[in-house]
């Protein structure tokens, strides 16, 4: 299996992610879909870096 790098939209998507899953937990920000699923949405950003990074045209 060869990794590549991840398209910018797939890059941006799981950082912007990240942070919001960081802000949330350690800042206590009340954002209504992330608030309480940090872990989860954490989760979900790391799995479209990895996917970004193993399929072709992500």
């Amino acid at each position: 299996m060869v990794l590549k790098a991840p398209g910018i939209l797939t890059f941006m998507l799981s950082v912007i992610l990240t942070v919001l899953a960081i802000v949330t937990y350690v800042f206590g920000a009340a954002i209504p879909i992330i608030s309480g699923h940090e872990i989860w949405v954490l989760l979900v950003a790391q799995f479209i870096l990895v996917f970004g990074c193993i399929m072709r045209g992500l």
